[in-house]
């Protein structure tokens, strides 16, 4: 059984840091998969944060780049998304999500998706 766990979330001044791991077990791991940091904020869609795949390749939505830095840890199966520079737009709850098939990776249909973990930014 996947299970994807997220942590690190808080609340914090604007201007500050944090950083969001996400601990993952059971997970298919082949020689494809992508990972990825989304948000979603009360009365908002949800929305991409930043992607990294097997080849380390990222991606980062345009509202976060330049401040937000995703990263994975195989040896430790876990996911990172570094916060800087953290402004009350960013208040959400961050999920982590996984998939191992390439066209639902290109398409950002992830399979799976931890419980999430709520960011808090004040003014």
């Amino acid at each position: 059984q996947v299970q994807l766990v997220e942590s690190g979330g808080g609340s914090v001044q604007a201007g500050g840091s944090l950083r969001l791991s996400c601990l993952v077990s059971g997970y298919p791991y082949g020689s494809q998969y992508c990972m990825g940091w989304f948000r979603q904020a009360p009365g908002k869609e949800r929305e991409k944060v930043a992607v990294i795949d097997n080849y380390d390749y990222t991606r980062y939505g345009d509202s976060v780049k330049g401040r937000f830095t995703i990263s994975q840890d195989n040896a430790k199966s876990t996911l990172y998304l570094q916060i800087n520079l953290l402004e009350p737009e960013d208040t959400a709850t961050y999920y982590c999500a996984a998939d191992i098939s390439q066209y639902r990776c290109r398409v950002g249909a992830y399979t799976y998706w931890g419980q999430g973990t709520q960011v808090s930014v004040s003014s």
